[in-house]
């Protein structure tokens, strides 16, 4: 059985807010006890934009990655149909492309996209298809807000270019602050994919701050995309150095791998994970009984109380059949924080995909959203949010706030 957290993580990640201009991109947070965006509430906070607006997106649909995916882009047709019923004189109009977590099918799925006429790119989900594309809607001036890809090398050297999710260095930094603090005296190990940008960058910032706070890091091993199936030299090395902890700053699909076979060589220690291990308990033949007690950094939490939450939970529900997880939630705020920046630009759907990025990189570090994964979420000029992620605990099956 796997270790319990029973403490509630409020890592507040504030980030410096810049002028407007410079190249970049990123994220925001939100707590549970405010609503987020919702029909009800996102009433644009300045400007008036009118007309009809084509919002792309782009995220594996089909594939390992596609619980990320199709979450997303099921989050983000719900924030379009409730802004398309606030009569507030925008439509949107949003068509979603499949890139099986793949870079070039991504940047052709994007293509695809500017054939249809998108003027807005809310995509994509995951690091290394961003990555790519992000190069692609620079060089033609299109503004992307990704909903999930959290890796700064998405949004280095791209004004363009916003994030919705925290960003990695933060997640290793607040990860080891955490385990600093309420772990006193663990062995850690580490487990890392060395070929993924996302994987390696949270590795990065965890054993910097690890080493700065005096954790004892016992083991260290990786992986790669060839390799990501087997995992005994990593989880025979862990318990051998003593490691009674196991930080996965990795995806739900080899995260599934690595507690199955922990389990069948009887080897229990506490599994700590990051916001890309959401979804492990949809993963496809895997026994969520051996996640009982794992812990992940998460922005949104499908267990909130509060109103606004639990409305899209339940729309979520009735329209898919399941409890929407972090990413869901990040493609509904992405949608939101466009509509809110279309309204402070004071944007209309004649202009081009050209007019509308410039007239959005103008005001993105000077709108406030409220959204389902970060409470009054603000953007750098360089892209990044600010919010703060919070933890949620495997008990029973589900996700709980402990």
């Amino acid at each position: 059985m796997k270790k319990f957290f029973g403490i509630l993580l409020a890592l507040a990640m504030v980030l410096s807010l810049a002028a407007c201009g410079g190249n970049g991109g990123n994220d925001t947070p939100a707590t549970n006890d405010n609503p987020p965006a919702s029909a009800d509430a996102a009433q644009p906070s300045g400007g008036s934009a009118s007309g009809t607006f084509k919002i792309g997106g782009i995220g594996p649909l089909t594939g390992g990655a596609a619980i990320y995916g199709n979450a997303a882009m099921n989050g983000a047709k719900i924030a379009v149909d409730e802004i398309n019923a606030l009569n507030s004189g925008v439509t949107l109009e949003f068509q979603a492309e499949d890139d099986q977590h793949t870079p070039d099918i991504s940047v052709n799925a994007y293509n695809t996209l500017m054939d249809w006429g998108m003027q807005v790119l809310v995509g994509c989900v995951t690091t290394g298809p961003c990555i790519a594309v992000a190069a692609e809607t620079y060089n033609d001036r299109v503004f992307t807000l990704t909903p999930s890809a959290s890796s700064t090398d998405v949004i280095s050297g791209k004004d363009n270019t916003f994030q919705v999710c925290f960003t990695d260095p933060n997640q290793g930094t607040g990860s080891a602050d955490y385990i600093s603090e309420n772990m006193s005296g663990a062995k850690v190990a580490i487990i890392y994919k060395n070929d993924d940008a996302y994987s390696q960058g949270i590795r990065d910032t965890f054993v910097a701050e690890a080493a700065s706070k005096g954790l004892e890091i016992v083991s260290e091993t990786t992986f790669n995309e060839s390799t990501k199936t087997e995992f005994s030299v990593q989880l025979t090395a862990a318990k051998s150095a003593g490691a009674d902890l196991i930080f996965l700053p990795m995806y739900y699909e080899p995260a599934s791998v690595i507690l199955t076979q922990a389990d069948q060589m009887g080897y229990a220690p506490t599994f700590f994970g990051v916001d890309g291990m959401d979804g492990i308990l949809t993963q496809p033949g895997f026994n969520t009984q051996l996640a009982e007690g794992v812990m992940l950094l998460t922005p949104f939490s499908a267990d909130a109380t509060d109103e606004r939450t639990q409305s899209f939970v339940s729309k979520y529900n009735e329209l898919y059949g399941e409890t929407p997880n972090q990413f869901a939630a990040d493609g509904y705020d992405a949608v939101y924080i466009v509509y809110e920046a279309l309204q402070a630009a004071g944007c209309s759907g004649d202009m081009s995909a050209g007019e509308i990025c410039e007239a959005i990189i103008s005001v993105m570090p000077t709108i406030s959203v409220d959204g389902l994964t970060g409470q009054g979420m603000t953007w750098s000029s360089t892209g990044e949010v600010s919010k703060a992620p919070m933890a949620v605990v495997i008990k029973d099956g589900v996700y709980v706030t402990p």
